[in-house]
Formats: C-alpha cells, sequence, structure tokens
C-alpha cells in the first residue's frame, strides 16, 4: 500500500486531550490514536449493515430506539454526541440571541464584561467596587 504524505488540521482540543491519555495508555502518539479512532470511526460508519440501518433508521426518528441491541445502543449514543458536540462548537450563540433580539455579555480578552445588544452595539460593564 503506498504511503499518502499526512495533511496539517486542526483537531478539537478536547480529542487531543483524550489521544494524548489513550494514546499513552496504548503505546501510541496522539495523532497516532487519532488517525485509530478515525480509522476504527470510518469503518464503523461505513459498514453497511442490518445493525447500521436500524441505528441510521433510529437516528433520523424512523425506528423505536427500544429495538436497538445494546451494541447499537452504543453507536447510536455516540453518533448523538458526536453531531451535538460538532453543532456546538460551530455555534455562534451571541449571533443567534441578537437575532432574536436578546442582549448577552461575555468576557473580553482583557477580562471585562461587555455587554453585546442585538443592534451590534457592545459596551464594557462598569465594575461595581
Amino acid at each position: 500500500m503506498a504511503e499518502v504524505a499526512d495533511r496539517v488540521t486542526r483537531v478539537a482540543a478536547d480529542l487531543m486531550e483524550s489521544a494524548t491519555v489513550e494514546g499513552a495508555r496504548q503505546s501510541r502518539s496522539a495523532k497516532q490514536q487519532l488517525d485509530h479512532w478515525a480509522r476504527v470511526g470510518r469503518a464503523v460508519s461505513s459498514h453497511a449493515s442490518a445493525s447500521r440501518r436500524r441505528i441510521e433508521a433510529a437516528m433520523a426518528g424512523d425506528a423505536d430506539l427500544d429495538d436497538l441491541n445494546a451494541d447499537e445502543a452504543v453507536v447510536f449514543n455516540a453518533e448523538i454526541t458526536a453531531g451535538i458536540e460538532e453543532s456546538l462548537a460551530g455555534a455562534n450563540y451571541g449571533d443567534v440571541l441578537a437575532a432574536r433580539g436578546v442582549t448577552t455579555v461575555a468576557l473580553n480578552d482583557e477580562g471585562e464584561i461587555v455587554q453585546y445588544r442585538p443592534d451590534g452595539s457592545s459596551s464594557v460593564m462598569a465594575a461595581d467596587r
């Protein structure tokens, strides 16, 4: 099999931390652990079995979760968890809330509390001392 060159990519910090810990347990580097997980995930995701079809049907809401066996339920939960984490990582809740007319507050890089208004304006809130 021809060797394929690695590509530079970003990995979520929590995955890198988990890969570092699990990789050490398995005598792998963090990169090797991520590669391993990706290959296992690819194999599981692409395996078109009756089990995989039941999991996909449950994920689509077309099948009852009670119809899944214990192993299928583990995969179902992992798929749902990964999907939620991916959605959360890509969401900008400030923009979502501003579109709904909600004013939000957050810490800026200097540790100050900043109020963000739906009209796009913002102001640093004065500290009560």
